[in-house]
């Protein structure tokens, strides 16, 4: 099997891989292109984020500065918003839905390394497990979304938290670690 296909699969694989490695590099150029345009450049932007994301909805908009590792494994649904100096670590498949709102620096983090296994980690080992966020979602600022984690529809989420496990539908949520404040 290869590096590519043990990540998709969420198993260990190396992330120097020369087919993974292309591909990053492959992304990065683009996402350069795209960190260099100007407020004028709308259809150049999208043009862009077109070509890099597995799928852009209608209506749906990135502002710069924005950084990814490969690009096709993000999908963004329709009407959403992604803030200034977003960082997506997309080694496992990040789904971002309709009508969605993530503020400035957030960071969406598919990425894990071995915890106890410090010989795998010092190898460079590592996993990846998929991020969800769920339809009208609103993420504040310098939010973290942790590998792995599902966010519900309708859900809130405060300015700096770091959102460790799954959230429900329609609550307000905040802090570190994140924790449902109420019910909306």
């Amino acid at each position: 099997m290869t590096e590519k296909k043990r990540m998709l699969a969420g198993e260990l694989y190396r992330d120097s891989d020369p087919e993974l490695v292309a591909e990053r590099r492959r992304a990065q150029g683009l996402v350069d292109r795209f960190n260099v345009t100007t407020s004028t450049q709308e259809a150049e932007r999208h043009a862009i984020l077109t070509e890099l994301l597995g799928a852009l909805g209608d209506g749906s908009w990135v502002m710069p500065r924005f950084q990814c590792d490969y690009g096709y494994l993000i999908r963004m649904g329709a009407n959403s918003f992604l803030n200034y100096d977003a960082i997506l670590m997309d080694c496992a498949p990040i789904t971002i839905g309709d009508d969605v709102s993530i503020g400035p620096r957030a960071q969406l983090l598919t990425a894990l390394h071995p915890m106890t296994d410090h010989e795998a980690r010092r190898q460079r080992w590592e996993t990846a497990r998929p991020i969800t966020i769920g339809n009208n979602v609103w993420l504040g600022g310098g939010v973290i979304v942790c590998p792995g984690v599902t966010v519900g529809d309708d859900t809130v989420i405060g300015a700096g938290a770091v959102v460790t496990r799954d959230l429900p539908d329609k609550v307000f949520a905040a802090g570190n670690p994140c924790r449902v404040i109420k019910h909306l």
